[in-house]
């Protein structure tokens, strides 16, 4: 099967202080994954995928594109910081420290000036959920589009507590620590233009209970069709909020077993992020009753000893079950250069990219022709009912488990090593 998308996005990190490029690779030209189909399973998929341990002396480099925009924050207090939130595989908007924001459309090379954040946001996250009728090849500016391009959600991940000024105040208020980026006509307008409109936080913000602790949101994810957003907070537990209405509901005091982006795959009607242990992992969400539990778990790459993790690992989703996964990586290199002269000592930073694909596991049928195993009965369709996923959906699902069965099948792993200060910082 194809990828459902032509190009990866990196935002890279420079050796200037508060400045980014965003360079693209072309996925038609630098391939990540292996043509034909995959090879057959022997054992486990996971352990032979991590088996060989990588070199950077012997894994083949990436060749990274010259970048198509270069942008630097203001300084402000002496600090210069850039936070970008991806729409889609095409556009981005960039925030600085002050919250003063501008988009820019890979494709077309376009940039717009955008509504300021409300309250420029420490530790941000952001989920973009497209409208029904977007078109991916449209640029998203043009005003003679019929519908909205979508809506970017922007949300501090560690939100300070707002304590309600008394026991009356409504819990739906909205806050500065939760905006949404909408593109559409405002009212007596006769075109269209992105506004930033604040949403109520999730209820434990407001809620005296928490006050003290101040939980941190460590996992996020879209179901429903886009009906709906989940969210889990540290000891608060897990929230659901309805994209039209803004309101919040509580689905439970569990958490959600994966931690940062969880992403629906709809060719394997499963959710993927990333385990506790940072391994590509697959969930169902379509029941939320209870904790859903994992249905796979696999890891696709295993560094040597003196490889130390620099930052939490990224995916991007490809289509059909494809992921590029990306790692972060820095080793520090001690040489002796006699008795009478200082240790030369060599810091590298390097990101390593790796193509996966998630299949499902193909059953020997034995002898009287029926299936050695089964992948159960199917799960309930992410776009159900939209109230009853996050009030303990249809009891159709395998959110508790199920007898469904993957395997992951590596692909390429390619190397980008640090020059001039240059690194990879995220992926989209």
């Amino acid at each position: 099967m194809t990828l459902s998308r032509r190009f990866l996005n990196l935002i890279m990190d420079s050796q200037i202080r508060g400045v980014r490029t965003l360079r693209r690779i072309d996925l038609t030209r630098q391939q990540f994954f292996n043509p034909g189909p995959p090879p057959p399973l022997h054992g486990n998929g996971s352990a032979a995928a991590a088996a060989s341990v990588a070199s950077e002396s012997t894994m083949q480099r990436i060749r990274l594109p010259r970048p198509i925009v270069t942008f630097r924050a203001s300084a402000h207090d002496g600090r210069w910081a850039i936070q970008c939130f991806p729409l889609g595989e095409n556009k981005v908007l960039c925030a600085d420290q002050s919250g003063r924001t501008f988009l820019f459309d890979a494709n077309t090379r376009h940039v717009v000036t955008m509504p300021s954040l409300h309250k420029p946001k420490d530790t941000p996250f952001s989920i973009f959920i497209p409208s029904a009728s977007d078109d991916s090849n449209s640029d998203g500016f043009e005003d003679d589009v019929d519908d909205d391009v979508g809506t970017l959600f922007v949300m501090e991940g560690y939100p300070t507590m707002e304590p309600t000024s008394d026991d009356h105040s409504p819990n739906d208020q909205p806050s500065d620590e939760f905006v949404a980026y909408v593109y559409g006509k405002r009212k007596l307008a006769h075109f269209k233009s992105w506004k930033c409109q604040s949403l109520p936080p999730p209820p434990y913000v407001r809620d005296p209970t928490w006050m003290k602790f101040r939980p941190q949101i460590t996992t996020y994810a879209v179901v429903g069709g886009g009906a709906q957003i989940l969210i889990s907070a540290e000891s608060a537990g897990t929230y659901c909020m309805d994209t039209a209405t803004h309101k919040w509901s509580h689905v439970g005091r569990w958490m959600l077993p994966l931690h940062g982006k969880i992403e629906y795959v709809p060719e394997l009607d499963l959710w993927f992020g990333f385990s506790a242990k940072d391994q590509l992992s697959a969930v169902d969400l379509s029941n939320l009753d209870s904790r859903p539990r994992l249905v796979g778990t696999w890891k696709e790459f295993e560094p040597p000893e003196d490889w130390q993790e620099s930052q939490e690992p990224q995916f991007v989703s490809l289509g059909s079950g494809k992921f590029c996964i990306a790692r972060f990586f820095h080793t520090t290199v001690t040489v002796s250069n006699g008795y009478y002269t200082d240790d030369e000592v060599t810091n590298r930073s390097f990101g390593v990219l790796t193509g996966v694909e998630v299949l499902p596991r193909v059953y020997v049928r034995n002898g009287d022709g029926s299936a050695n195993g089964s992948n159960g009965n199917g799960n309930a369709s992410s776009n159900g009912n939209s109230t009853s996923i996050c009030n303990g959906g249809s009891g159709r699902g395998n959110g508790n488990g199920g007898k469904r069965k993957l395997r992951m099948v590596k692909h390429k792993s390619r190397c980008h090593v640090s020059a001039n200060g240059t690194v990879i910082e995220s992926v989209f």
